[in-house]
């Protein structure tokens, strides 16, 4: 976009004393003739420029008109670039990377130090993740609704909305915005997302709250379990629960208590532990284990007996 090439070309010339519209040309992937009219846009918005002819001559701003980059620590424009990064992990084109280079150009003694933050936002599922981010701001940067086909517990749904964010929390990707089936606002996760398309233009007038994303809000919880978990798997119960959500017993074991939001996560994650952990309450979770693994157990004796002849 022109407006994006007339903010590159100025941070060149507030980082470098001299350029020319070749480098410019090469610089930003046009010809010098729309340098050349973009150098002149520049100049009729007020930006002293001066530019010179012949051997030793280019184009500068004249003396006197400089951005104060003290505004600005190195610590800040480190911080700045590490979100500009972690963006660009998940983009689909090159707009934050061409933007990472702009804040860069010429700013070398600006910014002190190797970059201490590195973040990537990208996972698994980059290759189609990022189409629907892009597809997501496009819809709503122009006040699009978007279709999509929505998989969750409760069944497949074809879903249209209003999108009015796009959210990066508890490890994934979600938009936030008024489901024109529901009536209401609700967050989809992308990854449960396929098939997404523009649909039509919306006012945009509708009074848009805030999304509540507290844990509390969005995984409101249902009962309190309590297990014991064989210590192998105290790293695991550090690194998900944290070091006060256990007690270690004299024989080693680890009391663990803990809330969780819905029976469905819960038993997935305690199938998932193996033998390594044994549920002590609720009653009901566990009698649907000892229902599920007692169903597996009946399928693989099955399985068994046809393939292997085993009684």
């Amino acid at each position: 976009m022109k407006i994006d090439r007339l903010i590159g070309i100025l941070s060149v010339l507030l980082q470098e004393e001299k350029t020319t519209a070749p480098e410019l040309a090469e610089r930003f992937e046009v010809s010098r003739r729309t340098i050349n009219r973009d150098i002149e846009d520049l100049c009729m918005a007020g930006i002293p420029i001066e530019t010179t002819q012949g051997t030793g001559g280019g184009i500068r701003i004249m003396d006197g008109y400089r951005m104060d980059r003290t505004i600005l620590t190195s610590k800040d424009m480190q911080m700045i670039l590490a979100g500009l990064r972690s963006l660009d992990s998940v983009s689909g084109s090159s707009y934050y990377g061409q933007l990472m280079e702009k804040i860069q150009t010429g700013s070398s003694e600006f910014i002190s130090g190797r970059d201490s933050i590195l973040i990537d936002l990208s996972s698994w599922y980059r290759e189609t993740l990022a189409p629907k981010i892009e597809t997501i701001q496009d819809a709503i940067g122009f006040k699009k609704t978007i279709r999509f086909k929505y998989f969750s517990p409760g069944g497949d749904t074809e879903r249209e909305i209003e999108p009015y964010y796009l959210i990066f929390k508890w490890t994934s990707w979600y938009v936030y915005g008024y489901c024109l089936l529901r009536k209401d606002f609700r967050m989809f996760k992308l990854n449960r997302m396929d098939s997404i398309t523009h649909v039509a233009s919306f006012e945009g007038d509708r009074e848009v709250p805030m999304p509540d994303l507290s844990n509390k809000k969005v995984f409101p919880a249902k009962g309190r379990v309590k297990a014991l978990f064989d210590p192998s798997m105290k790293w695991q119960l550090v690194e998900e629960y944290g070091t006060g959500s256990f007690t270690e017993r004299e024989d080693g074991s680890l009391l663990f208590e803990h809330e969780y939001a819905d029976d469905e996560g819960l038993l997935a994650w305690m199938l998932s532990c193996r033998d390594k952990v044994t549920v002590l309450e609720p009653e009901q979770i566990r009698e649907k284990l000892f229902k599920i693994t007692s169903e597996i157990a009946k399928r693989y004796h099955k399985q068994g007996e046809e393939t292997y002849g085993i009684h």
